[in-house]
């Protein structure tokens, strides 16, 4: 376990300072874990350990503040990130700026007495100097797994002070979690493993996700093999790609399909027509956070995800 006193924190937010963040959240590939050993810990990976709950609390991750109400902790929030946006309520809340492009001045303008978020959170600067300030900043090692959805509600259990409540949550969870991956196991033990694409489609230029995404990992654990292999993070969408990959099925976020204007527009991308998911037209699509976020909602989408993928002829 990785627990830093604030100037440990200081000094490894000035010496990841050069390292810039930019892009969507979800095409980055994930940091360096500090300590592999650490698992399902009760404190903070990377940060200071909140001493006592919060009476002002900011968060920065989505995932973290919809932990936060379904702890009944909503009333200390005083502030959230852009991607802070479920509940519907959560979205009404004061934003502080995109969780990679953060500003000390906005996050200190709302008085937090805690921020809590992950290792994606930046600029590292930005969170030296919240610290400095005199702001107990705690931050959750992320990696694209179960053990990190189960720190997270840990991380808000003691941010809150409602540490027995977070338990419940995370065992009620884990019952889930047990339940979707043995049905996941079990399809992959009878060779029920299609190849699978994700496609990132916020923008007008679609991405596809290679190694160490968020969406690569989200596939394996669904039980899917991802075709983009060989690189690390988001790469353009190409026909010559997508022929040598040849996919079975599509992934994708609902967001990204209302974006481009449809499923019909979607498959119209002539980079596709050469894939077996064209010609047959497999997709499952999702909603971003749920599918990528890495909250409390990660069983549901694996669970959506597995049963889209089940329906695929092989």
């Amino acid at each position: 376990m990785a627990l830093l006193n604030r100037r440990d924190c200081l000094a490894w937010a000035a010496g990841a300072a050069a390292a810039a963040m930019a892009g969507p959240l979800w095409a980055q590939p994930a940091r360096p874990v500090a300590d592999a050993g650490a698992k399902s810990v009760l404190q903070p990976f990377v940060g200071v350990q909140p001493q006592v709950a919060a009476k002002r609390l900011i968060s920065l991750s989505g995932a973290l503040t919809e932990i936060i109400y379904l702890l009944g902790a909503e009333q200390l929030l005083v502030g959230s990130d852009t991607t802070s946006n479920y509940p519907e309520a959560a979205d009404k809340t004061p934003k502080v700026g995109y969780v990679r492009q953060l500003a000390a001045e906005g996050v200190l303008s709302l008085k937090p007495d805690t921020v809590i978020g992950t290792t994606e959170a930046g600029p590292p600067v930005v969170l030296q100097q919240i610290a400095q300030a005199g702001v107990t900043v705690a931050l959750v090692q992320s990696d694209h797994s179960w053990d990190e959805v189960l720190r997270k509600i840990r991380l808000v259990g003691q941010a809150t002070g409602k540490q027995a409540q977070a338990e419940q949550l995370a065992q009620r969870l884990q019952a889930d979690w047990d339940q979707t991956q043995a049905q996941v196991r079990a399809s992959v033990a009878a060779g029920r493993a299609p190849r699978a694409l994700f496609v990132l489609s916020h923008t007008g230029s679609p991405q596809v996700a290679g190694q160490a995404t968020a969406a690569d990992a989200l596939l394996r654990l669904g039980g899917a093999s991802n075709v983009m292999q060989g690189f690390q993070g988001y790469r353009p969408l190409t026909a010559e790609a997508m022929a040598q990959a040849a996919p079975q099925v599509i992934v994708t976020t609902t967001q990204g399909l209302e974006a481009v204007g449809g499923a019909e527009k979607f498959w119209a991308r002539p980079e596709l027509a050469l894939t077996p998911a064209f010609k047959n037209k497999t997709m499952v699509a999702l909603e971003a956070s749920q599918l990528l976020g890495y909250g409390p909602r990660l069983p549901q989408a694996v669970q959506a995800l597995h049963q889209g993928l089940l329906a695929i002829q092989p």
